[in-house]
């Protein structure tokens, strides 16, 4: 009844644009987190591995692990780092690559790489403005100081992440590049080599040619969204996701007659409603209640009434050979309209990211090459 398609092909010549942008010498690690921003953590990362990335990146030590057991190969970063004793065993052994922001936990990880006999690489994180994690530019040296006394760490880079990199005025980000650059003069100064410094995220590395630096990390742009609904792409990106359900009823209302939950809207006049396939338990965002549409051949529906846990009301008034089984598009394209990840994130009052979690996380996906 309701299908959430993922085009691997897009997702690929979403890759191919950013190395159209960075150009052949900038490294790329492709983030994969969050079950690949919904669109499947082992499908996405083995397309992306399969296609030439330098390496992936993942928020926790757990999705790192599933990767490692389903066969990717290539380097792994954890992006929030690790935390126990395990957890740097597990990296040690796999070759799994944490980011460092705790002296106590690279201890751990040098302890184990020495009980090992082997080397371990990792990131140092640095906070240049996001105010998330990683070290201010104060504590960096004495971590540096700490850290490279663990011969048995090979420090790849330094990373930072930009909090604005999409907003209009550029001042913010360039303060952060600008930051950037120091702390990895400051870290080559003590005798690091810091091959692999990486700071740009989707919107720093098509805005910000000067945040490339040696690796770039496309997160958002390489599924086809945009960082922010007004965010204009240098390049055509191409939505990988596409989720639609179906009409289950058509039903002709009398005027003043509520519909849904709480009896927020009342019809006025006669209304021709469609009963659809999915609601918020499908990961439609309840906000899009009165304000989202769906397609429905072709033609925009607007939501009517509160988005129920698995179904959603939409007026398809004039539209006479609307009937059941008809396919309805919550995210994607029919016959020649679009409905966005923005388009919704816009209505319902929240992000492109969050609505792309949201509907992977809570349907089965279909992969098309």
């Amino acid at each position: 009844m309701n299908r959430l398609t993922i085009d691997l092909s897009a997702l690929i010549h979403n890759l191919n644009q950013v190395k159209a942008i960075v150009g052949e010498n900038t490294k790329i690690m492709g983030v994969v987190k969050a079950d690949a921003y919904g669109h499947g953590l082992v499908a996405a990362a083995k397309t992306l591995e399969k296609n030439r990335v330098h390496c992936l990146g993942v928020a926790h030590f757990h999705e790192a692990m599933e990767l490692r057991n389903r066969g990717v190969s290539i380097p792994i970063v954890i992006l929030c780092g690790i935390r126990t004793g395990e957890e740097a065993e597990a990296a040690v052994h796999h070759g799994l690559v944490p980011t460092l922001f705790d002296a106590a936990v690279a201890e751990v990880l040098a302890a184990e790489c020495a009980r090992k006999k082997a080397l371990a690489r990792a990131y140092i994180k640095v906070d240049t403005g996001m105010g998330r994690l990683g070290l201010l530019s104060s504590e960096l040296a004495p971590f540096l100081d700490r850290v490279t006394r663990f011969k048995e760490i090979r420090i790849e880079g330094l990373t930072s992440h930009l909090s604005s990199a999409d907003d209009a005025d550029p001042e913010f980000t360039k303060s952060q590049v600008s930051s950037f650059r120091k702390a990895i003069a400051a870290g080559r100064a003590m005798g690091l080599d810091l091959p692999l410094n990486n700071l740009a995220n989707s919107a720093g590395l098509m805005k910000f040619k000067d945040a490339h630096f040696d690796m770039v990390r496309p997160g958002i742009m390489l599924y086809g969204g945009l960082p922010s609904p007004d965010f204009g792409p240098p390049v055509p990106l191409k939505p990988v996701m596409r989720f639609s359900g179906e009409v289950i009823q058509v039903r002709d209302f009398p005027d003043h007659t509520p519909v849904s939950y709480g009896r927020t809207y009342y019809t006025q006049g006669p209304r021709r409603i469609a009963v659809l396939s999915a609601g918020y338990g499908e990961g439609l965002p309840r906000n899009l209640s009165n304000r989202g549409k769906v397609l429905i051949r072709g033609n925009k529906a607007p939501i009517t009434g509160r988005v129920c846990m698995n179904m959603t009301m939409v007026d398809v008034t004039g539209q006479r050979d609307v009937r059941s089984g008809d396919e309805a598009v919550f995210l994607g394209s029919q016959d020649g309209e679009k409905i966005t990840a923005d388009d919704l994130a816009s209505w319902a009052e929240t992000i492109s990211y969050e609505i792309l979690c949201s509907a992977g996380q809570r349907n089965p996906k279909e992969y098309v090459q």
